[in-house]
C-alpha cells in the first residue's frame, strides 16, 4: 500500500492507497514543532495494521518537512519515496514567471486534475488560502488566483473587530443575517461564493472555452451547494496526484 501525505499550512492529510484505490484516510493538524519521532509515533497509530511498501508526499511547510523526511527515513526505512519538490517528475509543464514558486500541492492537484476530467479544468481548493488553479487541455499549469481562506479571513476580522467574533463556520439561514453571529456566518459563506463564482466566470472568459471546475480542500463543503460554478468535488485530489506522481518516479516491483 502506498502511504500519501499531504502537509499543509492548517492540516496535514493522509491516505493509503490500495492500488488506485483509497483506502482509508486521515487529517490532523500541522504542527511545525513536531519532531520526527513524534509523527512517527503518531502516523503509526493511524495506520495500524495497514502494510505499507511506498511513501509520497508534498508539503507547503518547509520546517515541517525536513521533519517528515527524517521520521520517513526511520519509520519506513529502505522503502521507495517519492518527496514533490522542484526537479521531480510529475509530467506537468509549469507556464508561469517562476515555475519554482508554484506550489507542490497545486502541481499535485493539476496532474489530479487534468488526469480525470482532462482539460481544461480550473482547481479551486478551499485551505488555509482559496486557491484558484487553472489547468490547460494539454495538462499544463498556467497560474491562477490566491484569496484567504474563509477561517483565515473569519479570525482576522474577529480580531480587529471589537463587537465580533469568531463563529461557526455553516450556511445561515438567510443571506439576511438576523443576529451578529448569522451576519457574520453570511458575509463569510455568500462572500466566499461570490468571490469565488466571480473569478471563475472571469477565468474562463480568458480562456476562451468552457472549462470544468472542481472543489478541494477542507472547507469545499461549506461553499460547494451554495455555489453557481463548482461542478465537481474530489476532496482528495491532492492524495490521488500524490499517488500519480509516485507512479511516474517509482518503477513498479
Amino acid at each position: 500500500m502506498l502511504l500519501t501525505i499531504d502537509v499543509g499550512n492548517t492540516n496535514t492529510v493522509l491516505g493509503v492507497f490500495d492500488g488506485d484505490q483509497l483506502a482509508n484516510s486521515w487529517r490532523v493538524r500541522t504542527d511545525s514543532r513536531a519532531t520526527a519521532d513524534e509523527l512517527g509515533w503518531l502516523y503509526r497509530g493511524l495506520l495500524g495494521d495497514h502494510p505499507i511498501d511506498g511513501v509520497s508526499v508534498c508539503s507547503t511547510v518547509p520546517a515541517a518537512l525536513r521533519e517528515i523526511r527524517r521520521m520517513v527515513s526511520r519509520t519506513f526505512p529502505a522503502m521507495p519515496t517519492v518527496v514533490v519538490e522542484p526537479g521531480t517528475r510529475t509530467g506537468v509543464p509549469i507556464l508561469i514567471d517562476n515555475p519554482k514558486e508554484a506550489g507542490a500541492d497545486r502541481i499535485m492537484n493539476t496532474l489530479a486534475a487534468h488526469h480525470l476530467y482532462g482539460g481544461p479544468v480550473i482547481v479551486v481548493d478551499f485551505g488555509t488560502a482559496t486557491n484558484i488553479d487553472v489547468v490547460s487541455a494539454r495538462g499544463e499549469f498556467l497560474g491562477g488566483a490566491f484569496a484567504p481562506g474563509i477561517e483565515v479571513a473569519l479570525d482576522a476580522l474577529a480580531s480587529r473587530a471589537a463587537q465580533l467574533r469568531n463563529v461557526e463556520l455553516t450556511t445561515p439561514r438567510s443571506v439576511i443575517g438576523k443576529s451578529t453571529v448569522e451576519a457574520l456566518q453570511s458575509g463569510m459563506i455568500y462572500g466566499v461564493v461570490g468571490q469565488v463564482d466571480a473569478l471563475v466566470r472571469r477565468i474562463r472568459a480568458e480562456l476562451g472555452t468552457p472549462a470544468t471546475t472542481i472543489a478541494t480542500g477542507g472547507l469545499a463543503p461549506l461553499v460547494i451547494k451554495e455555489s453557481e460554478t463548482l461542478d465537481n468535488h474530489e476532496p482528495h485530489l491532492t492524495l490521488i496526484g500524490l499517488r500519480l506522481v509516485f507512479e511516474k518516479n517509482v518503477e513498479p516491483r
